[in-house]
């Protein structure tokens, strides 16, 4: 018998992608050629999906369930049980394979479960129910006999060799402009208790050559970015580093996303890693925390000292975007031990670094001992944090507001030298955004999203209630970050922009081609319309380039040149004798 199947799932967002549902597809096509996957968002209207399933009235309709999705997915499986009431309804995911009696006893439209690596499994029913048996004897697989729900346990492929290549080219036109994931292994060298991965022991790796046609794949497609999903990329040396070498020796655009432990990094892997095309990589490196005791109790490793000079390293050479991950209500890290674990990280000077909060996730081990450390957390996905021993709601509550304003103003990259210049004046970061923090709610910033001119005027008032004295000082570093970022957002009203007695020092720079070349090479004066869509110069009352170089904080009437026409813009301080031929300026 013939069956058609149908394997969807809501993404958090359109961006996203989602690997399982294009590996299940792959391997269960030895089995039911009929397979088909269809990818929606949370943000779809659940009628509108309804609809979208019932035109293709599958026979068996698979659906993917994450802590994201997991309500609204178990909702639609009941809406599709009313208007296909044939359909045989199989669920998967992290989200259903350590509870599924508890899912099956509460939502009579589930029909199988899923445990685990789902592609044997899947494979397995969908063999039986071609065939009209009854899948008893399937390892993984949660099913209803007599009125009780039987389960197993949560299931690994052993020998991913097994599985195909999840892509083909059709696949890539509906995934043009998204992250595309890939994985080049399962599994996990550490046990992290708040991580699923500690659920299943040991690494199970794909052969390299195989990996490096796959890749090869990718980049003649174009794809944007390749997100690999591996749970420590550099577990072992001589899985990545061919990878990686491959990677930086490529002629390509495509931006490769890579999940590391900083502390494992070597010598030639570091001097691999500085030397690739600027974008080619970007690294995210989970620190968690560095608080021994709390690193203990989450059995996790952590070799700080490497960890910064390796981060350090790579920061210097300036041509890979680092991204490094906190996780606040860890055990024994309570609200000031956590600002430490902050400025531990923030030292760093990462591009990112992502606050998270604690999630106490179905089958991993921070969840068993819960009671242990007395959390209070979500019913709920994603079953956060709410408090602990070591730190109340009040402060849990404070880190989230922290957490959105850290996002919008450090993690947005639109102020580097105004923050560099708070922190430096305060005497500490956390001490800082804790400060910004209490600012932002007290004049409910966290209930809005303030653009960029808001976000510049929001900052220059808590300089004014903070700082008043330094106002003037402040309004010089928001202005120079204004013009150096690479978003247009126009030039606030509040900030002291040149005025008329500046343009003619500007004008006759721009006439002057050969000063202009000692900052622009090749330039060649065109139309002012080109130099004022491409070029800006602008008088500092302090060296902010200065300051930025080595911390020399010089009152000095200054000119920097800024650049737009190479992408991301450019700065270079321009040299009072080129402008007026040495007049004063």
């Amino acid at each position: 018998m013939s069956v058609q199947v149908l394997l969807a799932t809501l993404n958090a967002k359109y961006v996203h992608s989602a690997l399982a549902l294009y590996s299940l597809r792959r391997y269960c096509r030895q089995v039911c050629p009929d397979i088909a996957v269809r990818e929606y968002t949370v943000n779809n209207e659940l009628l509108v999906i309804l609809g979208e399933l019932y035109r293709e009235k599958p026979d068996v309709l698979g659906l993917a369930c994450y802590i994201w999705n997991i309500d609204a997915t178990l909702e639609l499986a009941g809406l599709v049980r009313k208007v296909l009431p044939a359909t045989v309804i199989v669920l998967g995911g992290p989200e259903v394979s350590y509870d599924p009696a508890g899912i099956m006893e509460t939502n009579d439209a589930v029909d199988y479960i899923v445990q685990g690596e789902g592609e044997e499994t899947l494979a397995a029913l969908l063999a039986a129910l071609a065939e009209g048996r009854v899948p008893r004897e399937t390892p993984g697989l949660a099913f209803r006999s007599d009125g009780a729900v039987m389960a197993g346990f949560p299931q690994v492929v052993r020998d991913l060799k097994t599985i195909p290549f999840p892509y083909d080219d059709d696949d890539m036109a509906g995934l043009r402009g998204r992250i595309v994931y890939y994985e080049s292994s399962r599994g996990c060298p550490y046990s992290c208790q708040y991580c699923l991965s500690s659920a299943t022991a040991g690494v199970r790796f794909l052969p390299v050559e195989r990996v490096l046609d796959e890749l090869a794949f990718f980049i003649a497609q174009g794809v944007k970015q390749i997100k690999f999903v591996d749970r420590t990329f550099n577990a072992r040396r001589e899985h990545y580093l061919p990878i990686i070498e491959f990677l930086a020796a490529q002629d390509t655009s495509t931006n490769f996303h890579l999940e590391i432990a900083a502390d494992l990094l070597d010598d030639d892997v570091l001097a691999v890693l500085k030397t690739a095309p600027p974008g080619r990589f970007q690294l995210e490196i989970g620190v968690q925390s560095t608080n021994e005791d709390t690193l203990t109790a989450i059995t996790r490793r952590n070799d700080w000292p490497r960890i910064v000079a390796n981060v350090g390293s790579l920061r210097a050479a300036g041509n890979i975007h680092l991204h490094l991950d906190l996780i606040a209500g860890l055990p024994y890290e309570d609200y000031r031990r956590f600002g430490q674990s902050f400025n531990d990280v923030y030292s760093l000077k990462p591009h990112m670094l992502q606050l998270g909060f604690l999630k106490l996730l179905k089958g991993s081990g921070m969840r068993r001992t819960a009671d242990d450390h007395g959390y209070a957390f979500m019913d709920c996905a994603p079953y956060e944090v709410l408090a602990n021993k070591y730190i109340s709601y009040g402060e849990i509550r404070k880190l989230k507001i922290f957490e959105e304003m850290f996002n919008q103003l450090y993690n947005s990259g639109r102020f580097p030298a105004t923050l560099d210049w708070f922190v430096a004046t305060s005497g500490g970061a956390f001490a800082l955004y804790e400060a910004i923090a209490a600012y932002w709610e007290k004049h409910d910033l966290h209930l809005i999203a303030p653009g960029a001119r808001g976000l510049a005027r929001h900052l220059d008032g808590f300089c004014r209630e903070a700082f008043p004295e330094q106002t003037a000082i402040c309004r010089q570093f928001l202005k120079f970050d204004t013009l150096g970022s690479d978003r247009d957002s126009g030039r606030p009203d509040f900030l002291p922009w040149d005025g008329a007695d500046r343009e003619e020092a500007k004008s006759a720079f721009w006439r002057d081609e050969a000063a202009v070349r000692r900052y622009l090479p090749g330039y060649v004066f065109t139309s002012w319309r080109e130099v004022r869509n491409n070029h800006h110069i602008e008088f500092f009352d302090i060296d902010i380039p200065a300051w930025l170089d080595d911390g020399w904080f010089v009152k000095r009437p200054t000119a920097v040149l800024f650049t737009r026409s190479r992408g991301t813009p450019s700065w270079q301080k321009v040299e009072p004798g080129d402008l007026l031929k040495g007049r004063a300026v």
